[in-house]
């Protein structure tokens, strides 16, 4: 399973940073250094990228704590919330001078929540109605609970990553001219959205032009939407 190997890929990698216990975690990064690291990391600088990883892996453990502490696979748990930790330093914008903890704590706790979610679709596998922690009544919270969450925090998190996403592949993965053309054509930034024939009249080009170039630049995006 993609998930199993998955959570089995980080663990290993925890070993080697020598975080495998909480008390080793590395602790928050200062506001400052956190957002060079922000910084450095939108150049390409890798080592910033794993930097900002380490230092918010306690927020990863002190959310399965929080919120898991009777959760027999509290270190599979970990594994997840991490990986919702590392879509939330690749999506999170800092250019708004707001704290990277808040933003990244909702990232971790959808992607436990999608873990559950997934969890109930082993079916014969798992119970939902299986008991994974207790509330502050002493009362049993299983899988059901979890899953039968009214709110949209996990959809509204999974749309702003899309779009952050997609946002960054205009960026650094199309041409000048196709970049161009999205903005116009999807009003992003100051501008406002126009029609193909507006666009192509405001570069004079054709519009036929305008049409190719834009569903070259959509599968541009498609591909290179990893999330």
């Amino acid at each position: 399973m993609l998930l199993s190997a998955g959570i089995g890929l980080l663990n290993y990698i925890f070993v080697l940073l020598g975080v495998t216990g909480g008390q080793h975690y590395p602790p928050p990064l200062p506001q400052r250094e956190e957002e060079e690291c922000f910084e450095k990391m939108k150049n390409g600088d890798e080592a910033a990228r794993t930097k900002l990883i380490e230092h918010n892996l306690r927020l990863v453990a002190h959310i399965v704590r929080k919120y898991y502490m009777s959760a027999p696979n509290q270190e599979d748990l970990v594994s997840v919330g991490s990986i919702g930790l590392i879509k939330a330093i690749d999506s999170f914008d800092n250019s708004n001078g707001a704290r990277f903890a808040t933003y990244g704590a909702k990232c971790i706790q959808n992607e436990i929540l999608m873990y559950f979610r997934s969890q109930k679709k082993l079916g014969c596998e798992v119970s939902i109605n299986e008991t994974i922690d207790m509330d502050k009544e002493g009362n049993p919270l299983t899988y059901i609970d979890v899953i039968a969450v009214d709110d949209t925090i996990a959809e509204d998190i999974d749309r702003k990553i899309h779009i952050a996403n997609a946002l960054k592949c205009i960026d650094t993965v199309l041409s000048e001219r196709e970049r161009t053309i999205i903005i116009l054509r999807y009003g992003l930034g100051k501008w406002r959205a126009r029609t193909q024939r507006e666009v192509a009249e405001l570069l004079g080009i054709s519009r036929s032009y305008v049409s190719r170039i834009e569903k070259a630049a959509l599968e541009k995006i498609k591909d290179n939407l990893k999330i």
